[in-house]
């Protein structure tokens, strides 16, 4: 049996964030690696710089999601008028300038970016023993975190403590399961990589037709600050008809 730490993550608007294409900033159905990764290191106190570190941390994280219910997105349109000795205010209290020409300030500018509201994911999360930090000094941080956190976007503020508790259990995937507590929800989304069981006579999946394994990549290159890689995942959606047959 492994331990894994229950994250809730709950927030008017939450954006799991995919890769900016042009002023879209577009979301994933499930909250990347990448960007736990970053709400873990936020709460450890990682500098942006320190690439290697982040790194590791992610290759370390083995994590499985739970979305109950249907979403629909919500676009939000941005505009903002900026000059070049404008400043603002980042998350540590400090002022934050502006290094390009004028020239880039000369129109407003221009964003659209999407959430999802009135969220609501369950996250299960390990680290492995390779990882530069152990269970339960991310366990600490999280309690009691190096920086304020948010969900994916500043903006995003979460409306209820991350840190839910833990939980032993095998894979990601019984970890998932055996936190659904609640049988009568009638429809929900699950995502665990394909490591992570089942195989398909496993008890846990009588009655449930959508299970399929997916390829993404929601992976960040952390010393050169790209998205990149692609691994396998686990996908399950469940419809309310699913739970006579469970």
């Amino acid at each position: 049996m492994r331990r894994f730490l229950v994250l809730r993550l709950e927030a008017p608007l939450i954006a799991f964030g995919g890769e900016a294409i042009d002023n879209y900033g577009v979301i994933r159905p499930f909250p990347a690696k990448s960007m736990i990764t970053g709400l873990l290191a936020n709460a450890l106190g990682i500098e942006r710089q320190e690439g290697n570190k982040l790194q590791a941390l992610q290759d370390s994280i083995v994590m499985g999601s739970r979305i109950d219910g249907r979403q629909a997105p919500l676009r939000d349109f941005q505009t903002a008028e900026l000059a070049k000795n404008d400043q603002g205010w980042t998350t540590r209290g400090k002022v934050e300038g502006r290094a390009s020409s004028s020239a880039s300030y000369a129109g407003p500018h221009l964003r659209y970016r999407d959430y999802w509201p009135d969220a609501d994911a369950i996250v299960v999360v390990r680290v492995a023993e390779t990882a530069p930090f152990t269970m339960p000094e991310i366990e600490d941080a999280l309690a009691r975190p190096a920086r304020p956190l948010f969900l994916g976007r500043k903006s995003c503020i979460p409306s209820s403590f991350i840190l839910n508790g833990d939980i032993s259990a095998k894979t990601a995937f019984h970890a998932l399961m055996a936190l659904w507590d609640d049988r009568r929800l009638g429809l929900a989304r699950l995502q665990w990589p394909a490591s992570e069981g089942p195989d398909e006579t496993d008890p846990l999946l009588n009655g449930f037709s959508d299970f399929r394994v997916e390829p993404i990549c929601d992976e960040r290159n952390w010393i050169t600050g790209v998205h990149a890689g692609q691994r396998l995942v686990h996908v399950l959606e469940v419809s309310a008809g699913d739970w006579g047959q469970a």
